[in-house]
């Protein structure tokens, strides 16, 4: 399969979604973990919009991470800046690989926790959730570190759809 040139309007559109999506989580974040601690501890726990929404939320990141990665494998992605160092292109690849993997780890440890009650599931969500922030601050240092330091103009391709 070629590589196209650059990714299409849904590819962009799921990358900013899902982001959106990321942000919102760690935001609204408190109500779900207050209610764990209750659950925990055996006390009820009320209804509250924001823990459906972040129920919800993590259920909608899983399954548009799928969809990314359904058009991933059908459509390809663009390569790499042409002039890029080897090192960076195998580093740019393999934390995109991270990042799939932790955003999908996330919503399977949260769903197993929260619907299975499944202990350690909300252990490793809880992991999970520093190891995506840390991945999230490393693909922004990587986007500024392309466009201010390198130049490739690489920012474009998350903006801009192929024709």
């Amino acid at each position: 399969m070629t590589k196209p040139a650059g990714f299409s309007r849904a590819q962009i559109a799921l990358h900013w979604i899902v982001a959106a999506l990321v942000v919102a989580q760690y935001l609204f974040k408190d109500a779900i973990a207050e209610a764990w601690e209750a659950y925990v501890a055996g006390n009820p726990t009320p209804f509250d919009p924001l823990i459906l929404a972040h129920v919800a939320g993590g259920v909608l990141i899983l399954a548009l991470v799928v969809w990314r990665l359904v058009l991933r494998a059908r459509r390809g992605a663009p390569p790499p800046p042409e002039h890029e160092p080897a090192l960076l292109k195998r580093a740019a690849g393999a934390a995109h690989v991270a990042l799939y993997a932790v955003l999908i780890g996330m919503s399977v440890s949260g769903g197993l926790a929260w619907f299975a009650d499944v202990r350690p599931a909300a252990d490793l969500h809880n992991v999970l959730k520093v190891a995506l922030l840390a991945l999230v601050a490393l693909h922004v240092l990587a986007v500024i570190f392309h466009q201010l330091v390198l130049k490739s103009g690489i920012v474009t391709r998350m903006v801009h759809a192929e024709r």
